[in-house]
């Protein structure tokens, strides 16, 4: 989910407080490694040969790149919407021009309704009991929620085909909508276009990802799922057609061009770049924007002071409507409100190329170490991410204070009205973050919820570091956690034998063990590969290269185990096998000493790297790294050392940097 996390700085020993967070999780084992696991250390599971579910082919590429054959289908969005603020319903006409360029002619197309969880008989809602999820913390509404509607209401659906545009044949199911067509799609370039015009209720605030509430001078709407969106139709399964219960996205991409009328008096903010300034600014606001495309500190482009001056707006009364284009983009979302402040300043990225970044926040929200440095933390957290990983390539990143808090979408991150000090911080750093993953990188989020929130939990720990000499750094957990310690929560919660393993869909994870899967054991595993199995430069190499490749693009979770095993050089299969496909235990022990001989012992299913310190009685240590390789064909170790002098202790995992299940016996004292 886009609820973000705060977890320790796991790229460093201050991080590692997560290894003793991860006793590492132990659930839905297959049947042999279930008994392995209860009988002991079984090399034959552990290095068993791995075949990952999805196989290579000619659309996907052994070494984890787009195969040769590789395609994708694209989906382009005209839209005219209309805010009914009075009514509180959007009304919208809608074209999607789809193109089909798979080599699979298309009876029928899917198409996604996500305003339907809404509807009282749908699936999730159901499946819920009727609640309806906040993010924790989130305290309840001032303004009385809109549990239900009746989702997206349809004045009409048509099928543009060539010269001929006929009234489409369809049917509704719950989030999903099927058009049957009357000739099947051509494969390899076939294209049409969808005329879609409908309504809907706008959701109150049920800190969800679409709604509309009153902050203290004004209301926000913050308008995302706001239209039908093409399923996927991929190589890996035909239609993806996964209701939608609350997990996230999986969309094709395409480019957008959307114009929004709403009352004369809003500011709108919206993914993309603003086509029509001159038409919905005041000469005043154009100049300052001007001002900020060439200036590295925050410039303000509606000042706090203006917000209740009718001079900040081009005309008074009626409506103005706003054009925004976005190229290249799988989605986009805005947001409204008469009562917005708006700040904005240049971001620098890499080959001299540069963009902008905005906030848009009600005057509540302004003060030092609040939405004062929204557009500073946006700015340092893309220009930081396009340097090290790949770079932002939009013509804006806009974050806005609003109700639908900590979520976010290409280009906008919607957060909280009353977001402060280093929490805002992480918080706009991991948003800002899902840039990458998965607006770049489009991994399905409804199944595979480790490739957006893991990587992304992973890449922002960094900018933790990064930001004003670490000033909000290391970043820590404190939903889970208090003062900085791990809680009891999570040690039960990772210890639970009912969790799921990484590769469950979205869906599957409870509310308990949604983060700590996905987030923490996600983001774990990658600073694993990167500090303990491959080493920084192997890792940085092999993880740009899936970033790059798999740009614009739509990975599975097998792409992404043969781009990092075949760009960093390392057979990983026992990693993948037991860290992703499974939850396997670590817990190596240090059990004899005799002499200069030590003998160490693994008892869990897990292997990793082990660094092994001794303390000579001298004072003077040595260390020692046992590869994975040490525990090929046995569970015990023994080995003796060069130096003769006389062993006071030797202690695995010194820096407790693995996951290791029992610490107690990591060390033995002579």
């Amino acid at each position: 989910m886009a609820l973000y996390f705060r977890l320790d700085r796991i790229c460093t020993a201050a991080l590692l407080t997560l290894a003793a967070l991860t006793p590492v999780l132990m659930s839905a084992q297959s049947p042999s490694a279930a008994a392995a696991a209860q009988a002991g250390y079984d090399p034959r599971v552990t290095f068993a040969p791995l075949t990952l579910p999805d196989p290579v082919n000619a659309y996907r590429s052994s070494n984890g790149a787009p195969g040769p054959a590789f395609w994708q289908n694209e989906a382009s969005y005209e839209m005219h919407a209309t805010l009914h603020t009075a009514e509180k319903q959007l009304s919208n006409d809608e074209t999607i021009t789809y193109t089909n360029n798979s080599p699979d002619a298309l009876p029928s197309l899917w198409v996604q309704l996500e305003q339907n969880i809404y509807k009282k008989e749908s699936r999730s809602r159901l499946a819920s009991g009727g609640a309806r999820r906040r993010r924790p913390g989130t305290p309840e509404p001032a303004t009385p929620p809109v549990t239900t509607t009746d989702g997206f209401v349809f004045d009409s659906v048509e099928i543009e085909a060539g010269k001929q545009t006929t009234k489409a044949d369809y049917i509704v199911d719950d989030t999903r909508m099927q058009i049957r067509l009357a000739e099947p799609l051509r494969a390899k370039g076939g294209q049409l276009k969808i005329h879609l015009k409908y309504h809907y209720t706008i959701p109150g605030v049920w800190g969800g990802r679409t709604s509309w509430g009153m902050s203290k001078q004004g209301e926000i709407y913050d308008m995302a799922q706001w239209y039908p969106r093409m399923a996927v139709y991929d190589d890996l399964r035909g239609w993806d057609t996964l209701p939608y219960i609350g997990a996230e996205f999986y969309l094709e991409y395409g480019r957008f061009d959307y114009y929004l009328t709403v009352p004369a008096n809003m500011i709108v903010a919206g993914s993309g770049e603003l086509v029509n300034p001159k038409d919905v600014l005041t000469k005043t606001e154009m100049d300052r924007l001007d001002q900020a495309r060439k200036s590295d500190a925050t410039v303000y482009i509606r000042k706090p002071e203006e917000v209740t001056n009718p001079a900040s707006r081009p005309k008074q009364g009626g409506d103005l409507t706003w054009h925004f284009h976005m190229d290249h983009t799988r989605d986009a979302v805005w947001t409204a409100s008469p009562v917005f402040v708006w700040d904005a300043a240049r971001m620098n990225l890499p080959e001299g190329k540069t963009s902008l970044a905005m906030s848009v926040y009600p005057p509540e929200s302004v003060g030092p170490n609040k939405w004062d440095k929204s557009t500073e933390y946006v700015k340092n957290t893309i220009e930081n991410f396009s340097k090290h990983w790949y770079p932002y390539e939009w013509p804006t990143a806009v974050s806005v204070a609003g109700f639908s808090t900590g979520m976010e979408y290409p280009g906008m991150v919607f957060d909280g009205i009353d977001d402060k000090d280093a929490f805002f911080f992480w918080l706009t750093a991991h948003e800002i973050g899902h840039n990458w993953f998965p607006m770049i990188v489009g991994s399905n989020e409804r199944r595979h919820a480790f490739m957006d929130e893991g990587f992304n939990t992973f890449i922002d720990i960094e900018e933790s570091d990064l930001y004003a000499g670490g000033k909000y750094g290391p970043k820590r957990d404190s939903e889970y956690s208090a003062g900085g310690e791990p809680a009891d929560m999570i040690l039960k919660v990772l210890d639970d034998p009912t969790a799921p393993t990484l590769m469950a869909a979205a869906d599957d994870y409870t509310l308990q063990l949604g983060h700590p899967v996905s987030y923490f054991k996600g983001a774990y595993g990658m600073v694993l590969l990167r500090e303990q199995i491959l080493g920084p430069e192997r890792f940085d190499w092999a993880f740009r290269h899936y970033i790059r490749d798999w740009a614009y693009k739509h990975p599975s979770p097998s792409d992404f185990f043969r781009a990092m095993s075949s760009e960093a050089g390392e057979d990983l299969s026992w990693f993948w096998n037991g860290w992703y496909l499974h939850n396997w235990k670590y817990d190596v022990s240090v059990d004899k000493i005799e002499g200069s001989t030590v003998t160490v012992t693994n008892h869990g299913q897990l292997v990793l790297p082990t660094p092994v310190e001794v303390v000579f009685t001298d004072g003077t240590k040595q260390r020692i790294t046992l590869p994975v390789e040490t525990w090929l064909t046995t569970g015990t170790h023994t080995w003796t050392l060069d130096n003769k002098t006389p062993i006071a202790s030797v202690t695995a995992d010194p820096d407790h940097k693995l996951p290791d299940d029992n610490r107690a016996n990591n060390t033995k004292r002579m």
